[in-house]
């Protein structure tokens, strides 16, 4: 990518984005391109101890922190877990991010992803990123008049998803656990609970996708291939 590339990442809940697609944004802003991260979902049913009000806060505060360690702009649309295909509202907040963003490319869930609040999400950056191109169709910020290209990052474990391209995070691998770790209300709960090592999941990951593409850690993505946002260059880093 010879120029300077707008991308916008688009995770339901906090800590999607690190688990999925973190190394690739960071090689982005590593470039020197202009990263935004959007967190649809406050994640507030993500724990058993904690109640959802003071979980919602601890993991908006924790989601920050994440996209600081790349510098990355950050937008928290704050919806409800479970909520995200139900919220009438939420199209228009999502148009305002993408306009304010004018993001060249897009970032975000699969869209046979396997809770509903992710296919929500997916379908909501389907749908506004279109929206954010009308002129007529009036929000709180003036259009954007680009259709953006999309890539659906990886699913968990991989299930379902086959990739059409890699990006090799090799370069950027501690910066994505620096980003996960952020994390921390998760981590902890899904290690004592759950008996699930996130850490060690997105690192396992990241191998299997390296093994792919002949990459020792790498991330694996799927492009939107539908008119007009398609385009002959390499959008991904």
């Amino acid at each position: 990518m010879s120029d300077k590339t707008r991308v916008l990442g688009v995770g339901c809940h906090p800590d999607d984005l690190e688990i999925l697609c973190a190394g690739t944004l960071a090689k982005y802003a590593t470039l020197g391109h202009y990263v935004a991260i959007a967190v649809v979902a406050n994640g507030n049913v993500g724990h058993k101890l904690i109640e959802p009000p003071e979980l919602a806060k601890i993991r908006e505060k924790e989601a920050r922190d994440a996209a600081e360690v790349i510098g990355a702009e950050f937008f928290f649309l704050d919806v409800p877990d479970l909520m995200v295909g139900h919220d009438p509202d939420l199209h228009y907040k999502m148009v305002d991010v993408i306009r304010s963003a004018k993001p060249d490319v897009i970032i975000t869930h699969s869209p046979d992803d396997y809770m509903l609040d992710h296919q929500a999400t997916s379908r909501l950056v389907f749908d506004c990123s279109f929206s954010a191109s009308v002129p007529n169709w009036k929000t709180n910020v003036p259009y954007y008049p680009v259709m953006p290209a999309v890539f659906y990052m990886d699913t968990l474990a991989g299930i379902n998803f086959l990739p059409t391209d890699y990006v090799d995070v090799t370069d950027t691998i501690e910066t994505k656990k620096k980003m996960l770790a952020c994390h921390e209300s998760q981590v902890s709960w899904l290690r004592d609970h759950d008996h699930i090592d996130i850490m060690d999941f997105m690192v396992t990951m990241a191998k299997f996708r390296g093994l792919q593409c002949n990459a020792m850690y790498a991330e694996g993505f799927r492009k939107l291939e539908t008119w007009p946002r398609l385009s002959a260059k390499r959008l991904l880093p």
